[in-house]
């Protein structure tokens, strides 16, 4: 029984949605129902609710597909970028790598031409000793010939007295005798003389032969003591940045080398100064400081050849990960990523860094196969995620010794080294050593 509410509600919408009657007929009998406002409208409604949520539908499926094709673009756009960028880094790498290998040649050709000066330095030490020594042997000779040339002048002068017209005693005894020794004796002088004469000449010419050989020399010195300085300059420097980039002290690293390699002797020992008690001259000084220098640069090419200062792969490789903190994907925190990460194909070649003892060599939690080397200054390298461990625990490395090779072991999601620099327990950013290396070698 319809109530008035509803007659009432199709009152109202009995101009827009009028009553109306569909009918149904058998072969017997005719039948209609009745399709009241409120029915038509609620099925109005229903139809457009369906309609709607087609189109909204449509609508989202249209713009899903818009965005995902977007999405695909731009995603091979960074693709594209990425791939450019790594090959730019790859080309980087390589002129790095030439660049290296050139300095390292500069560094050799720079040791040998040190080494030479030297050796020319010492021998022009030598020779102006030795000429020193022979103008010391002219002015002794030039002396003595003074003094038998003021002898002969004062024998000369006594045998004018004899012959003096206003000495008559004299002249009245042994007129005869002496006329004959006077004339022999003047003629001796006069040889002597003439002799003196001629060695004087020719030692005060010998004289300034060898102040000219000496300033020749003098000058000769003064530019291999500059080429010298200057090979020193070029040298020490580099080094120095080198250990100072990588966060080290350099003299508490050139005290330890020192301390370690404390035996003297060879070219590289100081010179002595004079045992007169003289003052050393400019160029004894000069000499010792140079000396003192190419010491210095010996220590610091054994203190580089002890630490890291080389790449641990030499094939081409992508670095994926560098040293710092970042976000944990299982906890969500952040926590500190030791070490840099470079990705290659498993069985990548890896090598030692520096020299150095094997104090681990197998398996660890979350490094996966992992080998840990001691080095000197109290610095440790790690190699972590190896698929292949090729040294044993104490076995003795140098740099460049292959060790192992690169794998996808312990809590890793891909085939690469995991790479750490540590320094009294402390890691550091491995590529502060590797860049450092590359601005030198």
């Amino acid at each position: 029984m319809r109530t008035r509410l509803a007659i009432r509600i199709d009152a109202i919408l009995e101009p827009w949605f009028p009553e109306r009657r569909v009918f149904l007929r058998s072969d017997n009998d005719t039948r209609f129902i009745r399709l009241r406002p409120m029915t038509q409208l609620l099925g109005f409604a229903g139809s457009a609710s369906v309609v709607a949520w087609a189109i909204v539908a449509t609508a989202i499926l249209l713009m899903d597909s818009i965005g995902a094709g977007n999405f695909r673009e731009q995603a091979k756009r960074d693709q594209r970028s990425y791939e450019t960028r790594l090959n730019q880094l790859a080309e980087e790498r390589d002129s790095r790598a030439a660049e290296a290998v050139a300095a390292q040649a500069r560094f050799n050709l720079a040791l040998e031409q040190i080494s030479d000066m030297q050796s020319k330095l010492l021998a022009s030490e030598i020779s102006r000793t030795e000429l020193e020594t022979g103008i010391e042997v002219i002015q002794s000779n030039l002396r003595d010939a003074m003094q038998q040339r003021d002898q002969a002048r004062g024998r000369l002068a006594v045998l004018q007295q004899i012959t003096d017209p206003s000495n008559p005693a004299a002249n009245a005894q042994g007129h005869d005798e002496t006329l004959d020794f006077m004339v022999s004796a003047l003629a001796d002088t006069a040889t002597e003389r003439d002799q003196i004469l001629a060695d004087a000449q020719q030692v005060l010419r010998d004289a300034e032969d060898l102040q000219f050989q000496i300033k020749l020399m003098e000058d000769q010195n003064d530019q291999i003591f500059r080429q010298l300085e200057d090979a020193m300059t070029i040298s020490v420097e580099p080094l120095d940045k080198m250990f100072r980039a990588a966060g080290l002290s350099t003299k508490s690293l050139i005290d330890q080398v020192r301390a370690n390699h404390a035996g003297q002797g060879g070219p590289l020992m100081p010179m002595s100064f004079s045992t007169k008690g003289e003052e050393p001259s400019a160029d004894e000084l000069r000499a010792n400081r140079i000396l003192r220098q190419l010491d210095q640069l010996n220590l610091y090419r054994i203190a580089a050849s002890k630490a890291p200062f080389a790449k641990p792969v030499k094939n081409s490789v992508r670095f994926t990960s560098g040293f710092g903190y970042r976000r944990d994907p299982k906890t969500g925190g952040r926590r500190l990523h030791k070490g840099a990460d470079f990705a290659g194909p498993t069985g990548t070649p890896i090598y030692s860094t520096a020299d150095g003892v094997i104090i681990h060599a197998g398996w660890s939690s979350g490094y996966g196969r992992l080998i840990k080397i001691q080095h000197a200054f109290g610095i440790e390298t790690r190699y972590a995620h190896l698929s292949k461990i090729r040294v044993k625990v104490g076995q003795r490395v140098s740099r460049g010794d292959r060790i192992g090779d690169m794998g996808n072991t312990g809590r890793s999601t891909g085939t690469h080294l995991h790479y750490e620099v540590r320094v009294g327990g402390k890691p550091q950013n491995p590529m502060t050593y590797i860049k450092a290396a590359n601005d030198v070698f």
